[in-house]
């Protein structure tokens, strides 16, 4: 007795969604079949908002968010405290800090975090870049917001000792992020009492 299988565009298009992070088989299975049951109009609309978005969403020359203009609106905004960085490992860290609507500096996104056994080593990362930043003189205090695992510890202590140089605060979140976890799983009270509570780096 044969075993059903699904369509192969209907495969290729649920082998795509897979490829989604938190998206698993039955998900993207779900998705796909969804998708095609669609109306024609819906389904061009989407295809056209996916190619429209990567092709005018590029990275921030200047703290390395996503954005549509150089620099971004962050990095633009004379309201923001230019005395102050944030550093996280990823673009989408930044919404989780704006969402608490409590950190009124600006960023630098790293691109990830220190990981020999995965390959990733400083030079793979915007640390020269955040370096660049610091050479004007006019940064007070950097906050090492990445995540709370051994991949991130090693990271900030590595920052801490590169970065450090008369004048420069260098501080970390305080406890409450969840341990092993990424930034976009934390609520906003959450990210503002541990910004509240970041503490010096020894």
């Amino acid at each position: 007795m044969a075993t059903f299988e699904l369509p192969g565009g209907l495969e290729t298009l649920k082998q795509a969604l897979g490829k989604l992070p938190g998206i698993g088989p039955r998900s993207a299975e779900r998705l796909a079949l969804h998708i095609v049951q669609c109306q024609d109009d819906w389904v061009r609309h989407l295809s056209g908002a996916l190619i429209a978005a990567k092709e005018r969403i590029a990275f921030c020359r200047d703290c390395g968010s996503l954005t549509e203009e150089q620099p971004c609106s962050l990095c633009a905004d004379p309201n923001r405290d230019g005395t102050l960085i944030c550093v996280v490992e990823r673009p989408t860290d930044i919404y989780s800090f704006e969402k608490s609507s409590f950190f009124k500096g600006l960023y630098h996104v790293l691109g990830g975090h220190i990981s020999p056994l995965n390959g990733v080593e400083p030079e793979d990362l915007r640390i020269r870049e955040l370096e660049q930043r610091l050479e004007a003189g006019t940064i007070k205090e950097l906050v090492l917001a990445l995540g709370s695992n051994v991949e991130g510890d090693s990271t900030c202590y590595y920052l801490g000792d590169r970065m450090r140089r008369t004048g420069l605060r260098i501080t970390r979140l305080a406890q409450g992020v969840p341990v092993g976890g990424g930034l976009e799983f934390v609520d906003e009270l959450t990210i503002e009492r541990a910004l509240e509570g970041r503490r010096q780096m020894e």
